[in-house]
């Protein structure tokens, strides 16, 4: 997959002229049906013991992806960790969207998950997600980058070339899926979605990439983290399709807790994560591919200011209630 000559600055320099107004620590816009008395944004867990959950079965999302069945696998491993460490069965939920993900957690019948970068925000505000790590490389950097991409031949040579044309996004809960792009077009070329190009969802960064590599669509808004695993299983090939464009390196999946769990369960969730050994499991085979190694801890109150700010210049509210 060969890049094109767009800086991967340019982002970075887009959001800081487009949003200098607004404040990266965005106050919290948690529903009401949760506290948060700390201040740091995410819900508390309920002062009275009579709320806490503490379920025989925890159950397990992983964000949604093209092919659940494979991460089912992916994370086999872990949920045995998990087990041992929570002495509880734990049941792989495969999500087909952003959405059910969502709708899962509100009702209670979600209990550990991961959130693509996107749809942490929601999830916290909406859903009293309770996010504490990320996936990181073994020096602990972390992050993906957002791509815009187009099969060869497509007639797009430039980010300019897309007016007129069709670019899938993921998701409107996404970040680098529709937020962050959508945001640059507007800002940086003056192209408007549904206005100046055609808008299409394909419901996942996996889907979104092989639409492009069947020509089904014509560009893409995609979390290059993903191209890389998919390039590394063999579901698609290099040269499969070119990037037009590449952002600045953005937080990865969140991963963390309903806010109603039992406080020494949360405790227990954590150290599994942060435990976790994975050296020669499956989880190392595959996130490996996108230079991930360890679980590091993570708040949201810091590491999601950018991705407020960005939902914020969409003009994002949490009208949760």
């Amino acid at each position: 997959m060969t890049a094109k000559t767009f800086p991967r600055t340019l982002l970075a320099g887009t959001i800081a002229a487009l949003f200098a107004a607004t404040s990266l620590a965005a106050s919290a816009d948690l529903s009401s049906r949760y506290v948060d008395s700390d201040g740091d944004m995410v819900a508390d867990i309920p002062a009275d013991a009579s709320q806490w959950a503490d379920p025989d079965t925890l159950v397990f999302a992983y964000t949604p992806v093209e092919d659940p069945a494979v991460y089912a696998d992916v994370w086999s491993d872990f949920l045995d960790h998990l087990t041992e460490e929570t002495g509880k069965r734990v049941q792989f939920f495969p999500v087909q969207s952003n959405a059910a993900q969502l709708e899962a957690l509100r009702s209670g019948r979600l209990h550990v998950a991961g959130f693509n970068t996107g749809s942490v925000p929601v999830a916290v505000n909406c859903g009293g997600f309770r996010p504490f790590t990320i996936m990181a490389s073994e020096d602990g950097s972390f992050g993906y980058e957002m791509e815009i991409i187009t099969y060869p031949g497509s007639g797009i040579e430039q980010m300019e070339d897309l007016a007129g044309r069709q670019l899938a996004f993921t998701a409107p809960t996404s970040n680098s899926g529709f937020r962050a792009p959508s945001a640059l077009l507007l800002s940086e070329y003056g192209l408007e979605a549904d206005e100046d190009y055609e808008t299409a969802f394909s419901g996942s960064h996996d889907n979104s990439i092989l639409g492009v590599v069947n020509k089904d669509y014509e560009a893409a808004a995609i979390a290059n983290s993903v191209g890389h695993r998919m390039l590394a299983r063999g579901v698609i090939d290099e040269g499969d399709y070119e990037i037009l464009y590449t952002s600045e390196t953005f937080p990865t999946t969140a991963y963390g807790t309903a806010h109603n769990l039992h406080p020494e369960l949360q405790e227990a969730i954590q150290q599994a994560f942060f435990s976790y050994d994975w050296e020669g499991t499956q989880l190392q085979a595959e996130f490996a591919n996108s230079g991930e190694a360890q679980f590091i801890p993570t708040t949201y109150e810091e590491r999601w200011s950018v991705i407020r700010t960005i939902a914020e210049a969409n003009g994002v509210t949490y009208d949760c209630d």
